[in-house]
């Protein structure tokens, strides 16, 4: 992770897991539909809010990832909302294609549990 240029006024808000990560729960801006969870750092969130383009901290590759630069499927941020205790952001974004790496459209069709 590196360092960032979020807003003083915006970080001081934020509540990180020990690993200074907040996690993102990305949601279709018109549908309401939960896409996926991520994670994003101060400078994710920064480079989230700069640009439009969602941006995440990759746990697994220690690195940042932005959505569909790959794949193609990207998400073109609408909105970024956090949560009444500073823990969590709520990401409504315009998907483009399949959210989850699976190329489900979402990470959570793998099944319902109740």
């Amino acid at each position: 992770m590196s360092v960032t240029s979020l807003d003083p006024a915006i970080a001081a808000r934020l509540k990180r897991t020990a690993d200074g990560l907040v996690p993102a729960v990305v949601q279709q801006h018109d549908t309401g539909e939960v896409l996926m969870l991520a994670w994003m750092d101060d400078e994710a969130l920064h480079r989230t809010l700069t640009t439009r383009a969602a941006t995440y901290w990759s746990r697994s590759r220690n690195e940042y990832w932005v959505k569909g630069a790959t794949s193609g499927h990207t998400q073109r941020v609408v909105s970024v909302a956090l949560d009444c205790d500073g823990d969590t952001l709520l990401v409504r974004v315009d998907q483009e294609g399949a959210a989850c790496h699976t190329g489900d459209r979402t990470c959570f069709d793998a099944g319902a549990l109740l």
